[in-house]
């Protein structure tokens, strides 16, 4: 399924689009993919996207984006 993010393949996609976007403008964003456990509600495993932006805003930009 391609719109399932919290699958490993998803989570690698999603991945990369957030590298790509940010690197279009000029920012290099840290993303981290974590292997989460068996989720019941699920019915599976899940891979977690984590970053070190803040707001989706990565902390290295000093521009107001509200």
């Amino acid at each position: 399924m391609t719109g399932d993010y919290c699958t490993k393949d998803g989570a690698v996609r999603i991945k990369e689009k957030i590298e790509a976007y940010w690197a279009e403008r000029g920012h290099k964003v840290e993303i981290n993919l974590v292997q989460g456990g068996f989720l019941a509600s699920m019915r599976s495993a899940r891979t977690d996207v984590r970053s070190n932006m803040i707001n989706g805003v990565p902390v290295s930009n000093s521009e107001n984006f509200a």
